[in-house]
């Protein structure tokens, strides 16, 4: 049965951006995944970006989004911090709700020790995701070192 992914990740610079297309790219290629949902692609451009009304409906349509996934896929590169908050809202709401998480860290910055020990399995680049048995779901312990 095909996965609903919910691709978590920062989106705020070119760098940025064209990490988390990389990954949309592989996802889509993939053949154990279905429906991803990438926050990127769902900015509810019918209000305007960070309007109140945008704000309501953009978090409503997250956490729906997070709750019908069957996995995170996560990148937690972020411009020199261990990750954007936004993203470690999203990751620690999938813990709580038991969502296996798959995060990938292909920068060297130094990972939160919450992060760290909340995800199912880790990887180092985008690409290794192509290889990811999303039906086994194959625990990996981070393995460098964490705040």
């Amino acid at each position: 049965m095909a996965k609903r992914v919910y691709l978590a990740g920062p989106f705020f610079s070119e760098t940025q951006i064209a990490q988390v297309e990389r990954l949309e790219k592989v996802l889509a290629d993939h053949p154990q995944i279905g429906d991803v949902f990438s926050p990127r692609k769902h900015q509810h451009e019918e209000y305007e970006m960070f309007s109140p009304e945008w704000q309501k409906v953009t978090f409503a349509s997250d956490v729906q989004a997070i709750d019908d996934a069957d996995v995170i896929v996560a990148l937690s590169d972020f411009d020199g911090a261990d990750t954007d908050s936004g993203t470690a809202w999203e990751l620690g709401y999938a813990y709580a709700k038991q969502i296996p998480v798959l995060t990938i860290k292909e920068d060297t910055e130094t990972l939160n020790l919450m992060l760290a020990k909340s995800l199912t399995a880790y990887l180092h680049k985008v690409e290794d995701v192509a290889d990811y048995d999303f039906d086994k779901m194959t625990e990996t312990d981070y393995d460098g070192p964490v705040i």
